[in-house]
């Protein structure tokens, strides 16, 4: 079974971060919680934005308080979503770059990774980069078809 680690977080970190250079990103922001909510990792690139912290730790948070990725998030009813983000103690963002990280055996979620700095789906592409790249299951969650 697998569990959120410092190791673990950092490498998912520096992926995501490696895959922003790789596609010309604007400066990123990552964040990686544990299943609890906690941060176990953050990195901000130079010159990426004064709120993107919060950003990307609430899109982590977000993903982790609903069990499903930004992108499902982004789908969800705008009024209760907002009355939620009122109350979520650390902060929460319903959107493209809060990425479930599951156990690949179990499926099991250890943790979220959020991203912040550039367009949301090119964010989710860079923690999914990282997480798959350190040998996790990334749940980005699915929009819903119209």
């Amino acid at each position: 079974m697998t569990r959120m680690t410092l190791d673990l977080a950092v490498a998912i970190v520096d992926g995501a971060l490696a895959r922003g250079r790789a596609i010309n990103c604007a400066p990123l922001t990552v964040a990686v919680l544990d299943a609890g909510g906690h941060i176990v990792a953050l990195k901000r690139q130079d010159d990426s934005g004064i709120l993107r912290v919060e950003i990307a730790v609430g899109k982590a948070y977000g993903a982790l308080g609903f069990g499903v990725g930004g992108r499902e998030l982004r789908e969800k009813n705008p009024k209760f979503m907002a009355g939620v983000v009122s109350v979520a103690p650390g902060g929460m963002v319903p959107a493209p770059g809060g990425v479930l990280i599951r156990d690949p055996e179990t499926n099991r979620i250890i943790g979220a990774c959020g991203i912040s700095g550039d367009t949301g789906e090119r964010d989710e592409d860079c923690a999914v980069a990282g997480i798959e790249g350190a040998g996790r299951k990334a749940d980005p969650g699915e929009a819903k078809t119209h």
